[in-house]
């Protein structure tokens, strides 16, 4: 599939802003099944400084520095891409989840995709024994690694409401889990946690997500929304494998990669300071389209 990702990312401000600075995270980079064919962003008012480079996890990240009062801050970005549908992996031929669990404590690798970076807690990520008491379920003893994973993700999807409002970025996933709702962030993070809390890696992927309208409806413009889903890891032979608790889906031709870490925190689309006082205010609009 190719696509052209536009997406309109505007904050506005109760006071003017005097100086700010800003770390992005809205650009696709090349990656296994994912080709970026071009790629342009417009930054408003216009940065003093602006300058791109990646992270350990091979995230492209845009610094941008802003020297003049300002009331708004708007990014348009509009990228071409070409996704890859993941290969068929049978998930009762993937390894028991305990030889995953002992070859990724046994790896030596620091490579940014190694799996000793997603055993462990992260910024936003604390072990769980009360949600690994929940993963656990579906991993009885021999429980092929995908088969596990696959099963609890479908667990989530069910036992979960997906109710925007309930929670904020901030919300830890104890909270979430508590309240047995949440959106695609919340999803993404119970999994992650479920996981490592059973010594299995497990990466954050956020991006895009193509969403078809009903038969006979057209597609509304800034419909489709940025997205979050878990990376599992399947041991040597089989690599990682996106699953998407959310739709309880494997990831595929129609998820669009935008960057990879270990939570939330890795890939946050924007972080920065600004200097100012007052509240402010988010509005993102993304639009997927199939190119013919």
């Amino acid at each position: 599939m190719i696509y052209d990702i536009h997406q309109t990312t505007t904050y506005e401000y109760a006071a003017p802003v005097p100086v700010a600075k800003h770390i992005l995270r809205m650009t696709p980079v090349n990656r296994i099944g994912l080709k970026v064919l071009d790629s342009w962003i417009e930054i408003t008012p216009t940065p003093a400084d602006q300058c791109s480079a990646f992270d350990f996890f091979g995230n492209n990240i845009i610094h941008v520095d802003v020297d003049r009062s300002h009331e708004s801050f708007v990014v348009n970005t509009l990228s071409r891409v070409e996704v890859d549908s993941p290969l068929p992996l049978l998930a009762e031929l993937t390894p028991p989840f305990e030889d995953v669990r002992r070859m990724a404590c046994l790896s030596t690798s620091l490579a940014s995709d190694s799996p000793v970076h997603f055993l462990f807690p992260s910024y936003l990520l604390s072990l769980s024994d009360e949600i690994g008491a929940y993963a656990a379920q579906s991993f009885p003893p021999g429980q092929p690694i995908l088969a596990g994973a696959l099963d609890l993700m479908t667990r989530i999807r069910h036992d979960f409401a997906y109710e925007p409002g309930a929670t904020d970025v901030t919300t830890p996933p104890e909270t979430a889990f508590a309240l047995r709702s949440g959106v695609c962030q919340d999803f993404a993070h119970v999994m992650i946690v479920g996981l490592r809390s059973l010594g299995l890696p497990a990466a954050y992927v956020s991006g895009y997500l193509r969403t078809v309208p009903p038969p006979g409806k057209k597609r509304l413009e800034g419909a489709d929304a940025t997205h979050a889903w878990v990376s599992v890891w399947c041991g040597p032979e089989h690599g990682w494998c996106g699953l998407d608790p959310t739709n309880a889906i494997r990831a595929s031709d129609d998820h669009i990669v935008i960057a990879i870490g270990r939570d939330y925190a890795d890939v946050a689309p924007s972080a920065g300071i600004i200097v100012s006082s007052g509240e402010q205010k988010l509005n993102v609009g993304v639009d997927v389209i199939p190119v013919d």
